[in-house]
């Protein structure tokens, strides 16, 4: 029943309606429109307050209750700058069963066993049995880490009390309830409030808050979009159910670089860092095959390589098929389109099927020349020199732009045995211990590329 004097507004954009309707005409979520009583009120002028502290210039402010403190996952660590800051609320958001809580589990025993101060980890989602059973196999039981298993906001802030742990776990965000509001857990004011309560338990008590978040089918963070914006720290837990590599990804961070990413291996016995992944993402060849190239694409400051493969066929549909695993689909249709028309090979009328190796998602335009080179490559049955690598995004009229970091992502390549590489025009300092080719176009990387040594026809 739609009460007289009411107003309707969405939760996430705070577009207003007449009347109450199930998706936002505005933003497009669905289930965000709240009924909103109408204050008759006037508004009435603030008096000023005593303030809580004096303003102090900003030499001044002392930034040592402010550092971060290792949490003891290395990975963990690097992504979030350095560790936990007191205070700070990370919201750790991921598919179901990629590992959210299995990692939380380890840094929990890395806190309780390295801070010298209590982990308390409350799971909504779970029974206790549960979680300890999963600690158990993967080694994660210490004195100093307590297990609650709790959906009310009210309990929790009672645990809290009780234990006074260093570090505060939520296993996850959208199974909590609080008393203080309506609708049922999980939903957009819940999230809401239950979010709000557990920040300025954090900020009161200089304690570091980790919340699970659930996604929508889309990838992104499932609730309210003010729940990204009332947290500190936004992580993204990215893996292939099918591999065993997860990435941590940073996107919101307040205290450090918000584009960095941590490398992790899943496996029976827990979750184990990879500080060295690039061999995770090339596939090693006793012999060159045709097909495949190696791209050196950023993520955050790490330079990873990563391997492009290919594969052009005959097709016997009407509609030829274009199938992508791990890259950019539009960016992949378009450097075939380049790569017709500046090549001269005939693309249309064939499948093409493009991927990358182990499982990692790559954007970056800085692949484009790798993905024009592995079709090429299938294309012509040309192996290419397994010791080559090629850095460049591809236009439309067919040139080689320039990318950042160039000079570091051959000294990552020159590390892992690369000599020679494809690079675009004025690269800028290079490191020692690779050829680099510059290459102005397409068509003059497709002539360079059958020079390199080891590059071979296998036709």
């Amino acid at each position: 029943m739609v009460r007289k004097g009411s107003s309707f507004r969405c939760a996430e954009c705070g577009f207003e309606v007449a009347k109450w309707v199930g998706r936002c005409p505005e933003c497009r979520a669905w289930g965000t429109i709240e009924e909103r009583a109408e204050s008759r009120s006037p508004i009435a002028k603030v008096a000023a307050g005593a303030p809580s502290s004096p303003a102090r210039p900003i030499a001044e402010v002392d930034v040592e209750t402010s550092r971060a403190r290792p949490t003891g996952v290395s990975e963990l660590d690097r992504v979030l700058g350095g560790g936990l800051v007191p205070g700070v609320v990370v919201l750790l958001a991921g598919e179901p069963g990629v590992g959210k809580s299995t990692l939380l589990l380890e840094v929990a025993h890395q806190w309780a066993t390295h801070s010298g101060s209590a982990a308390l980890y409350v799971t909504g989602e779970e029974s206790a049995g549960q979680v300890r059973l999963r600690a158990e196999r993967t080694g994660n039981v210490h004195d100093r880490m307590f297990l609650a298993a709790e959906s009310d906001l009210a309990a929790v802030l009672g645990h809290v009390d009780d234990v006074k742990p260093g570090l505060l776990i939520v296993d996850s965000v959208q199974t909590m309830s609080s008393p203080q509001a309506d609708g049922a857990p999980g939903g957009v004011t819940q999230v809401r409030a239950v979010t709000a309560a557990l920040v300025a338990l954090a900020k009161e008590r200089g304690l570091p808050v980790v919340l699970v978040g659930h996604v929508t089918k889309e990838g992104s963070v499932a609730g309210p979009r003010v729940l990204e914006h009332l947290v500190d720290v936004v992580l993204h837990f990215e893996g292939d159910k099918h591999s065993t590599l997860r990435m941590v990804r940073g996107v919101k961070n307040r205290f450090g670089a918000a584009d960095e990413i941590g490398c992790f291996e899943l496996h029976d016995d827990g979750i184990e860092g990879v500080p060295d992944p690039s061999g995770l993402f090339l596939n090693r060849h006793a012999e060159a095959v045709p097909g495949t190239a190696v791209a050196v694409t950023v993520e955050g400051k790490r330079p990873l390589l990563c391997e492009v493969q290919a594969l052009v066929a005959e097709s016997a549909l009407p509609q030829p098929r274009r199938a992508v695993s791990g890259l950019d689909s539009a960016r992949v249709s378009m450097v075939l389109a380049v790569l017709e028309k500046r090549s001269g090979n005939p693309i249309g009328g064939k499948d093409v099927y493009t991927a990358t190796v182990g499982g990692m998602k790559v954007t970056e335009p800085a692949v484009d020349l790798a993905v024009a080179l592995a079709v090429w490559s299938g294309m012509r049955d040309l192996a290419l020199s397994p010791r080559l690598v090629a850095i460049g995004e591809v236009g439309l009229a067919g040139e080689v732009r320039r990318v950042t970091g160039v000079g570091r992502r051959l000294a990552e390549a020159a590390r892992l045995g690369f000599t020679h590489a494809l690079v675009p025009p004025d690269p800028g300092p290079l490191p020692e211990g690779i050829r680099t080719l510059e290459v102005g176009d397409l068509a003059s990387a497709l002539h360079a590329v059958e020079y390199v040594p080891g590059t071979r026809s296998v036709g």
